[in-house]
């Protein structure tokens, strides 16, 4: 027995969608406003809540600068694909954010409002990394709003639900770690939307090859730079703005990168049969708010320091690093 099977050996715990619609029933109300991370993650979340519950896109988040519509404010968005360590914000994300759980924070109670796989599960990064949530907060989103109104998820989509976040890859190189979590999601079920993506009887392992294949053959051609295609650049490695048009502390993306932008919603949108509402979607007219970045080494008096600095959000990576950020101004709850 391999040590992953051995973390694993017993475990039988899943999902309860009753209880999460109970205790965060903010996740199906319509009409609400949200904050996404500009990668394909929090670029499905937001066409799929969108379509099914008319949410408005009114801002990105990407750990290191944030748009958001000049004319609200964040505290009164839903972040999705990231966790935002405040009382009074609500967010869905994945990324194990826990270090150590025999030694919680005091105010661990700040994610609260989160929807978060490995703090249901009680994850943390200094024993159980190997077991963290190895899908995309998409495919919890499914789960969470499948259980309450039907959804369709076509044949066409699994290809790009299956890309998102590399899951395609984590299925093959973690694949105890992806059944156990499929299991806790009750994707065996065909009640379940995910068992029409994970379970489907449409894809040999070629086929999907194959139709991988095409997908990525789309996103290189959206345009002339092949990568970085499936996601909006708002800044780059060092926090410094990109690909805006800037006018005092008010923006909106540039020309080139809208463009872009919205030729991989289209070919996601197409596969999904999720529509672009563009409506929906806040382009212009985007207020910038940029915060401080920092990584530590994980132990746990590294973490504790970290949380007495009041970070706004933060991922452990790697077994070497959690990147944090720092809104020292509380523009969030403004």
């Amino acid at each position: 027995m391999s040590k992953i099977q051995k973390l694993l050996s017993g475990r039988t715990d899943q999902i309860d969608y009753e209880k999460i619609l109970k205790d965060y029933p903010w996740v199906v109300k319509k009409g609400q406003n949200c904050i996404l991370s500009p990668d394909s993650d929090g670029l499905l979340c937001g066409l799929f809540m969108s379509t099914y519950l008319n949410w408005q896109i009114k801002g990105f988040y990407d750990g290191k600068v944030m748009l958001l519509d000049k004319n609200i404010s964040a505290k009164d968005c839903v972040f999705l694909d990231m966790e935002i360590f405040r009382k009074d914000i609500k967010s869905v994300g994945h990324h194990m954010v826990q270090f150590n759980k025999k030694k919680k924070p005091l105010n661990w109670d700040n994610y609260k409002n989160c929807i978060q796989p490995n703090n249901f599960r009680d994850y943390d990064g200094y024993k159980d990394f190997r077991l963290k949530y190895p899908l995309a907060t998409i495919h919890l989103l499914i789960g969470i709003v499948g259980s309450k109104i039907k959804l369709k998820v076509p044949e066409s989509s699994i290809c790009p639900l299956l890309y998102v976040d590399g899951v395609f890859k984590n299925l093959f190189s973690y694949p105890e770690n992806c059944i156990d979590w499929l299991r806790y999601l009750k994707a065996e079920t065909n009640r379940n939307e995910l068992y029409d993506i994970f379970f489907n009887k449409h894809y040999s392992v070629y086929n999907l090859m194959l139709a991988l294949q095409d997908f990525f053959a789309q996103i290189s051609e959206i345009s002339e730079n092949k990568n970085g295609n499936d996601k909006i650049k708002i800044s780059n490695s060092k926090g410094e703005l990109i690909n805006l048009k800037i006018r005092g502390n008010i923006c909106e993306l540039s020309e080139e990168e809208r463009e872009k932008s919205e030729k991989f919603l289209k070919i996601l949108s197409e596969l999904t049969t999720w529509d672009y509402k563009k409506q929906n979607w806040q382009w212009n007219d985007l207020k910038i708010f940029q915060f401080k970045k920092g990584s530590i080494k994980p132990n746990n008096r590294n973490f504790k320091e970290m949380i007495s600095k009041k970070p706004i959000s933060w991922a452990m990576t790697s077994g070497l690093a959690i990147e944090y950020t720092l809104d020292n101004k509380n523009i969030l709850l403004k």
